[in-house]
């Protein structure tokens, strides 16, 4: 069983962020079924349109907590970049569409993500509840940085090999500010102990789908 790691309150560099993939700090139980990079180089357009919706609710995710939270300070200041991260990353997303003669679409649904809330507790504190958002956010930071880093070492593409890898690299930040938020409003063991839950239950949940080179996730 691969070990869960939490991050520390330091601004992360380049050479730390590489290491968190080699020693599997994102703490993913289970890794991605080998078979759906190559399902996935089949049905490219579908899975850039999938990833454009996916950075637009990313960037949504974070203004909907900004504006629950408007009192949470720390919360503000670390997410107000996210959200335009995020967005610059819809924008980009597009543009590889566009290069290569795609329309952007309809949204598609999110079976990954429907099961996701699944694990959300009810009930409990403003900040439980918060701590159940940014850990939701977090994972799936996580399972993106791995889904990147596969496409960046293993589709033919070679702008879209670059692509995700520079996706990747921001990526991983989102996650580690997500975590670092969680430690900020609960204690660092409820974190913990939660993270792992939450790490498990993915697990479960990935093995349990399909695999689709149509989705993201």
């Amino acid at each position: 069983m691969l070990e869960v790691f939490f991050i520390k309150d330091v601004p992360f560099t380049f050479e730390e962020m590489m290491m968190d993939f080699k020693n599997n700090v994102l703490g993913l139980q289970l890794p991605t079924d080998p078979r759906w990079v190559d399902i996935a180089q089949m049905s490219i357009e579908d899975i850039l349109v999938d990833h454009a919706y996916c950075e637009q609710k990313a960037a949504s995710s974070c203004i909907s907590l900004i504006v629950q939270y408007p009192e949470r300070a720390k919360l503000i200041e670390m997410l107000v970049p996210v959200v335009s991260e995020e967005w610059s990353h819809f924008e980009r997303v597009i543009e590889q569409l566009r290069k290569r003669g795609y329309e952007l679409g309809k949204m598609r649904k999110d079976e990954y993500v429907i099961a996701l809330n699944g694990i959300l507790k009810k009930g409990g504190t403003r900040e439980q509840q918060l701590v159940e958002k940014l850990l939701m956010n977090a994972l799936i930071e996580a399972r993106s940085c791995e889904r990147f880093k596969i496409l960046s070492q293993n589709i033919k593409d070679e702008e879209l090999q670059k692509f995700y890898y520079e996706l990747m690299v921001s990526e991983a930040g989102h996650y580690r500010n997500f975590i670092s938020l969680a430690k900020e409003y609960m204690p660092e063991d409820y974190v913990q102990q939660r993270w792992k839950e939450f790490l498990f239950a993915e697990a479960n949940i990935l093995s349990e789908l399909n695999v689709r080179g149509d989705r993201m996730h």
